[in-house]
């Protein structure tokens, strides 16, 4: 077995501009292969991920005849604070959805939050019988099939519970993601209580 040794140099484009690129170096054949390209490739993968993340959604809510309320933005709304900037509204509407590890590695725990609402690690725990984990962004992906940015509540797979806090309530509508990066979709609580097929409203349990 041969020595992998990972090391970094520059390289001079055909526009005189420099950019560093990480290589990988494997005596035994001589060969670099360029870590750029498989971190592009990934990122191709995820952008692929996106698109049909968020056409699983239009086809969620195709079935409920209102898939042309889906919104698109040129911007990115990825956070509560892009999300309001796109769509002209305060950050506390955003409905953010939080990932959490669920009672063994084939679940997940989905808890819908306003905006400005933060999880209570101590109330969390009290009320899930276990400690408040946050998935990783890979774990997040696999387990609801929605990349961080556009993680909502919506046509995720069996495994995902989820469950709205009531700091949502303080509001008449409110704006989850549809499953990309730069989406929405207005809905009232009840309305997201319902295409989210929420287990249940958690009470207290978020501190704002």
């Amino acid at each position: 077995m041969h020595k992998v040794e990972i090391f970094r140099f520059t390289v001079v484009s055909s526009n005189m501009v420099s950019k560093k690129q990480s290589l990988r170096f494997i005596p035994s054949s001589i060969s670099l292969i360029l870590l750029s390209e498989s971190n592009r490739s990934a990122r191709i993968t995820i952008e692929k991920n996106k698109i049909m993340s968020i056409e699983k959604v239009k086809a969620y809510f195709a079935t409920l005849g209102r898939e042309k309320e889906v919104m698109e933005f040129p911007v990115s709304s990825a956070t509560v604070e892009l999300a309001a900037q796109a769509l002209s509204v305060e950050p506390a509407r955003i409905a953010k959805t939080l990932s959490f590890q669920g009672e063994d590695e084939n679940h997940c725990i989905l808890i819908v939050t306003a905006g400005d609402a933060k999880i209570d690690n101590s109330k969390f725990r009290h009320f899930f019988k276990m400690k408040a984990r946050m998935l990783s962004p890979e774990k997040v992906a696999e387990s609801t099939g929605h990349a961080i940015g556009g993680v909502c509540p919506f046509a995720n797979p069996e495994g995902v519970r989820t469950y709205l806090d009531i700091s949502l309530q303080r509001f008449d509508t409110v704006f989850p993601a549809c499953g990309s990066s730069n989406s929405a979709i207005e809905l009232h609580c009840d309305e997201l209580f319902r295409y989210a097929l929420a287990i249940q409203w958690i009470m207290h349990r978020i501190k704002i």
